[in-house]
């Protein structure tokens, strides 16, 4: 019960929120106009600095953990190719498709990760969150602009693009991608070890608040319930991937390879949290629709209180954590 009204505590908020930009919407508060600039900065400004801050405070070469980090790395390669062959036989669309694999795949790691750990290990946490962080974030980033490039509609003229342009344009997406570059940036002053002065951290962290709530809010303002009526299939094939079979799938790996306690809890949070709503921002920041994004991050959102307190309960009844 403790775990469930934890996992409430933390999932519910973000849904309400979501519910109140569609209510600011229906009475005219908030207009898709709005919506779409709250989008704009959210992507562009406030997501770089949040994943900045989180990479830029954490001291990796304390507790470093290679093996760790490389399953991380792997099993978060291994995942979205199995998502992107599920999604080539699901969903038709080729649009939808990248909207769908992006959400099957891409967790709240960041933004989850961190709090539920120090939740259930409190100060004897040994600092898995941020090795995760390290070896899945970037990864969750870099094939997103990769797969959400090569899904996006395009008009008549851009359908017989040359490849080569086609692949140009990816790597330029990745190399300009705002929340890359705030990856990078986090990743480079942690590893040299830069003092983050307090007036740049107090303003790192204000800026950063706002990632979450405008995000969601926009979110919920542009939500379209029968665009999301006809993606229900997609959407829920997606969250039960999500919140259910890519922890069935690789948890027993991790068991197998000597994984345990807040290694295992880690790795929870990476394959089973909510869909993290940088996938709808950025699916809609990139030319995509994006109703089917936002219908997984609902979802997702909803429901990883009850899985994520399952899985919990599962893993500590098997004596893993």
């Amino acid at each position: 019960m403790e775990n469930l009204i934890f996992s409430l505590n933390a999932t519910l908020p973000l849904f309400l929120l979501m519910a109140l930009g569609y209510i600011f919407n229906r009475i005219n508060l908030m207009d898709e106009r709005a919506a779409n600039w709250m989008n704009k900065f959210v992507f562009k400004v406030a997501l770089p600095v949040v994943v900045f801050e989180d990479l830029a405070t954490q001291d990796f070469r304390q507790n470093f953990n290679l093996k760790f980090i490389l399953y991380c790395f792997i099993t978060t390669v291994v995942s979205i190719a199995l998502i992107s062959l599920l999604g080539r036989l699901l969903v038709k669309t080729t649009s939808r498709r990248g909207e769908f694999v992006q959400g099957a795949y891409r967790s709240s790691a960041a933004l989850l990760g961190m709090a539920f750990i120090h939740n259930i290990y409190g100060d004897g946490s040994t600092g898995m969150a941020p090795l995760m962080i390290l070896g899945s974030v970037p990864l969750y980033n870099i094939f997103a602009v990769i797969i959400l490039t090569l899904t996006v509609p395009r008009i008549e003229t851009e359908k017989d693009e040359p490849k080569e342009k086609l692949v140009k344009k990816t790597v330029i997406g990745i190399v300009t991608n705002p929340i890359i570059l705030g990856i990078l940036l986090g990743l480079v002053w942690s590893l040299i070890r830069i003092p983050m002065p307090k007036i740049m951290g107090t303003v790192v962290d204000n800026v950063g608040c706002l990632a979450t709530p405008l995000g969601l809010m926009s979110m919920g303002a542009t939500f379209k319930f029968k665009e999301a009526i006809k993606d229900i299939k997609p959407a829920v094939v997606a969250s039960f991937i999500k919140l259910f079979g890519l922890v069935a799938l690789f948890i027993p790996v991790a068991v197998y390879l000597g994984f345990a306690g807040e290694q295992i809890v880690a790795i929870l949070v990476m394959l089973g949290s909510a869909t993290t709503v940088s996938s709808f921002i950025m699916a809609k920041s990139m030319g995509h629709e994006g109703t089917l994004s936002s219908s997984i991050v609902m979802m997702t959102t909803f429901l990883c209180s009850f899985s994520l307190t399952f899985w919990l309960y599962l893993f500590k009844t098997l004596g893993l954590i």
